[in-house]
């Protein structure tokens, strides 16, 4: 009993945060907390969930190893006060993952954008179209080969911070967009930045576009790919 007592406190604490301003809200919210939280118990992680802001103060927030933004929107904190707690954060080398739109909050405050890598636009409509996997050795795609055919919404982002490493990109002959020539349009040529990692103001970002659908949360190859960020985030790999 003893052993296990001293391993609980070796853990490290993983937050999943959904906030969502005023403004559009995903439906996937509780699938994606189910999911993630899977995933953090999985690899020995202890995950802890909530949508109130009131929880970015530094005495928490430093217990924490990863912050994930799980389909957050809108305005993501309430207060300064949050904000630069969150801010502190990550110079003091926290670890965070974006999902899907966590690149539509704080969509006023330049430094979340250069922190996530970038900030949400716009999208097509949800189809199937081809992934390319620019990087198959990040724990986030080693497990998906050259190419990933998946359906999702295919965001867009401007305001890209240029040190992001890219991991995967859509390849947009596949993608029906009637609206490409006002945005991106050849700005990557046929390819579009969809998720990446970098190092940012002290801390490690990820960053994943995909996600929209609750069911995508039950799916293997999305689950690990949300694993492997997760994974690199912390310092892991």
């Amino acid at each position: 009993m003893l052993f296990s007592v001293e391993a609980s406190f070796a853990q490290k604490k993983i937050l999943i945060y959904t906030h969502n301003g005023k403004g559009y809200k995903h439906e996937n919210i509780a699938a994606s907390v189910e999911a993630l939280k899977k995933l953090c118990a999985d690899k020995g992680y202890l995950p802890e969930s909530t949508d109130d802001p009131a929880i970015f103060t530094p005495d928490v927030l430093k217990t924490f190893s990863c912050i994930i933004f799980s389909n957050t929107n809108n305005e993501g904190f309430d207060t300064e006060a949050q904000k630069q707690a969150f801010v502190k954060y990550i110079q003091g080398g926290g670890g965070f993952v974006g999902i899907h739109s966590a690149s539509g909050s704080e969509r006023q405050w330049p430094w979340f954008a250069a922190m996530l890598g970038g900030r949400f636009v716009r999208h097509p409509e949800l189809q199937k179209f081809t992934i390319k996997v620019i990087d198959k050795k990040h724990a986030s795609t080693e497990s998906l080969g050259d190419s990933w055919e998946w359906e999702d919404e295919c965001y867009y982002v401007n305001q890209i911070n240029p040190d992001i490493h890219v991991l995967l990109a859509a390849d947009l002959t596949t993608v029906k967009d009637e609206k490409r020539p006002e945005y991106p349009g050849a700005t990557f040529a046929d390819l579009f930045p969809l998720a990446w990692y970098h190092h940012y103001d002290g801390g490690r970002q990820f960053y994943t576009a995909l996600g929209h659908k609750a069911e995508y949360y039950k799916d293997a190859k999305f689950l690990k790919h949300l694993s492997g960020g997760i994974v690199w985030a912390i310092g892991e790999k």
